[in-house]
């Protein structure tokens, strides 16, 4: 009979200091929450447009590459190298000055299935989980853009009988879901020691937090502060010399985890929506 009252005491301190450090948290954000839409969407897209710069000044080594080992013919790798850089700086732009929200998201996701597909990469699980992740970057920009303005081109691509509002929610619920997998690829491969341990299994829990919608704000400033570590240390590409071919990797794994640290950016401003527990909970 002590142990239940114990068991609910020692519950509603762990939920006061939990609540302190939410309201601490918040106090700290509050200067900067402002700016975390702006720097979310840019941060999101900041992998396409380093790869479009890379294709670019790398047109000749990509052409050969698609030509010799993935079967391209001369002409239609060039097309789809210059498609992919139209298509990811137009639709980039668009997302960074939220103009034809649903074109942009769209236009990228097509650039994620298409490199790929072409590149050979679509079955490779580190690259399939980034991009799941990118993916969830680019619904939560979505997301975004119907909480702060209301698109006919959204209203005109959609069912009749679904709302704004409804739409948010689905987005928010899949967009915040699929951010986590890139930390889930960062769990199960790499080196082990007792220092990743610590952050795996922290992180694991901040994901799970992130992926129900508990808490979701707290666990996503958390993964932002732990990817963002990780990312400056693990994949500094500008400490490799600029032949050494290990750079180009490093440079792309740098400006994904970019990319999905703008996401949990977006997730920290817009919240978890109706569809978390931590909202059920409030009802």
């Amino acid at each position: 009979m002590l142990a239940g009252p114990a068991g609910v005491e020692q519950l509603d301190k762990a939920r006061k200091v939990s609540d302190k450090i939410e309201d601490r948290l918040d106090g700290l954000a509050r200067p900067i929450r402002p700016w975390l839409p702006g720097m979310g969407r840019f941060l999101i897209v900041v992998t396409f447009l380093e790869d479009a710069l890379r294709i670019l000044t790398q047109l000749s080594d990509q052409n050969y590459y698609l030509q010799k080992h993935r079967g391209f013919p001369w002409g239609l790798s060039h097309l789809f190298l210059w498609t992919n850089v139209f298509v990811m700086l137009a639709c980039s732009s668009a997302i960074i000055t939220k103009r034809y929200p649903v074109y942009a998201t769209g236009g990228l996701f097509g650039v994620v299935l298409a490199q790929g597909f072409g590149y050979g990469l679509i079955f490779d699980l580190t690259f399939f989980l980034r991009n799941l992740s990118v993916i969830g970057g680019l619904l939560m920009t979505l997301s975004d853009s119907l909480s702060q303005k209301k698109s006919s081109i959204v209203t005109n691509l959609t069912p009749m009988g679904v709302s704004d509002q409804d739409r948010k929610k689905y987005l928010q619920l899949f967009g915040r879901v699929l951010l986590v997998f890139l930390f889930l690829g960062f769990v199960f491969n790499g080196q082990s020691g007792i220092a990743k341990g610590f952050v795996s299994v922290s992180g694991l829990v901040a994901c799970i937090c992130v992926a129900v919608g508990y808490k979701a704000r707290q666990s996503a400033l958390y993964l932002v502060v732990v990817l963002s570590a990780f990312n400056f240390a693990v994949n500094a590409w500008w400490r490799v010399h600029a032949a050494h071919p290990q750079r180009d990797f490093l440079k792309y794994d740098f400006f994904q985890t970019l990319s999905i640290i703008g996401g949990l950016l977006l997730l920290i401003n817009l919240g978890a929506g109706d569809f978390a527990i931590e909202q059920k909970k409030r009802i």
